[in-house]
């Protein structure tokens, strides 16, 4: 992942103000130890500097998001962010039952690139990418409802 001194220093290369609003979400972003949806955010911020507004978090989230600092996933209905992976890739698996978003590691897709590539001439975005389904712990979930029922 990327540093929290590392998303500073890219704030200041690409000529950006370093706020104390934009510092206050990136610190959040930073200490977190996953995705964050943009309420979540908001009520951490608010903690922090009472006078935070959400239209705040919402532009400094998808500036940092266009700066390459942080990562948008959508999760359910909504959306989640999380420091980027410094290699650039990052994937995820999102259970469709209990919103759960799962790490995939970039090897798995490598394969599917490669195929994409030779067969129809396609190179895809694969940067970040997120495959939905449903998890194990719901798959279990689910058979025993099913098996109770019975």
């Amino acid at each position: 992942m990327i540093k929290h001194e590392q998303a500073i220093e890219t704030l200041r290369l690409k000529g950006h103000r370093l706020t104390p609003q934009r510092l206050i979400v990136l610190s959040i972003i930073a200490s977190s130890d996953g995705h964050m949806g943009v309420d979540e955010v908001f009520q951490a911020a608010k903690k922090t500097y009472p006078y935070m507004d959400i239209a705040t978090v919402y532009r400094t989230l998808h500036l940092f998001k266009d700066l390459g600092v942080v990562t948008e996933v959508a999760i359910g209905d909504r959306l989640h962010f999380e420091l980027t992976d410094l290699d650039g890739h990052h994937h995820h698996m999102v259970c469709r039952a209990c919103n759960g978003a799962f790490n995939l590691s970039p090897h798995y897709l490598a394969e599917f690139r490669d195929t994409l590539n030779k067969e129809f001439g396609f190179e895809p975005d694969l940067e970040h990418f997120a495959v939905t389904g449903i998890c194990i712990d719901c798959q279990r979930s689910e058979f025993e409802s099913k098996e109770k029922q019975k």
